[in-house]
């Protein structure tokens, strides 16, 4: 699943209002925080921390109105610790959005 613009970048453009570097800094805070739950998954050795990892990517997505996000994040919720058709795909994601 792709990173597709619209929600996600209304979402922040609306929080940032006419601020150019505050809308670039939220962006900037979002893909980080998209990026360590993803390191958090790649580490994870159990279920527990695989859950938790992917709860908290779920929850930032949620916080930003990220619906293809929250839809991967589901996905690794549902699948096995260390899962790399999801890893794959979660790292898509961040790649798209931080380039865009």
């Amino acid at each position: 699943m792709a990173y597709e613009a619209g929600t996600l970048d209304e979402t922040i453009a609306a929080a940032a209002g006419d601020d150019p570097a505050l809308f670039a800094e939220l962006k900037r805070a979002f893909a980080e925080s998209v990026a360590r739950q993803i390191d958090l998954l790649r580490r994870a050795r159990c279920d527990g921390n695989w859950r938790v990892a992917a709860q908290r990517l779920k929850g930032v997505a949620g916080s930003f109105h990220a619906d293809a996000l929250i839809a991967l994040a589901d996905e690794a919720i549902d699948g096995a610790p260390g899962d790399p058709v999801v890893l794959r795909r979660l790292q898509a994601f961040h790649d798209q959005f931080a380039a865009a």
